[in-house]
């Protein structure tokens, strides 16, 4: 063999891999590959979206309540709406992150079976955690509209929302029960559709922040 010959064997390949490199190269755990997209749906886009504005509920919340204490501290002049309507925006804010968290798939869950399990169970896996999430919701939903009609009606059927009974008295806890109720809605349509895309056999996308927590 020539020493030309010998020279062309030493150089690696174009994407040839180094010696050593299998040692160097990181081990796969077989879990499921982040989606760049966690969103599963069209009507998820749309929560997300409405989310996403809604967010800015805690901002102005934020703001009333600096508002509040200058008036109190600096003109003693104190308000008798700003601590309800805080509670109130911040309530929004919470109901409306359930629909925001199933539509981006991060909300918390234990995944250390769901990540050592293969395609085909983990797709049976999202079938049932699809189908559970359905029904919680879907009987949710019914707890929610009878709470949210009591609230909303006097003994004898007529409309009358409930209010705080403070010096201000606003309907703000018969809202806050109508949100909570639009929002676990909301949520029963997205479990539906849900359950549909894995009955299709359309696995679940995996949010990439939320790849291997607990």
């Amino acid at each position: 063999m020539s020493s030309q010959s010998r020279n062309d064997d030493q150089k690696a390949a174009p994407g040839a891999a180094a010696p050593g490199d299998d040692e160097l190269a990181p081990a796969t755990s077989g879990a499921p590959e982040p989606a760049k997209d966690p969103v599963r749906s069209t009507f998820d886009r749309g929560v997300v979206a409405c989310a996403r504005v809604a967010a800015w509920l805690v901002a102005i919340s934020m703001a009333i309540s600096v508002f509040e204490v200058i008036m109190r501290y600096g003109f003693n002049s104190p308000t008798s709406w700003v601590h309800e309507t805080t509670v109130m925006l911040v309530a929004v804010t919470f109901a409306l992150g359930g629909p925001a968290a199933l539509a981006s798939n991060r909300h918390i869950r234990v995944r250390v079976l769901y990540d050592s399990a293969g395609p085909r169970l983990r797709l049976w896996l999202d079938r049932f955690n699809d189908l559970v999430t359905f029904g919680f919701c879907l009987a949710m939903s019914y707890a929610a509209y009878t709470m949210f009609w009591e609230s909303s009606h006097n003994p004898l059927g007529e409309w009358s929302l409930e209010r705080s009974g403070t010096a201000w008295n606003p309907p703000f806890p018969a809202l806050i029960k109508g949100i909570i109720m639009v929002a676990l809605m909301i949520m029963c349509i997205q479990a539906f559709i849900h359950l549909i895309q894995s009955l299709r056999g359309k696995p679940a996308p995996v949010a990439a922040d939320t790849e291997g927590t607990a």
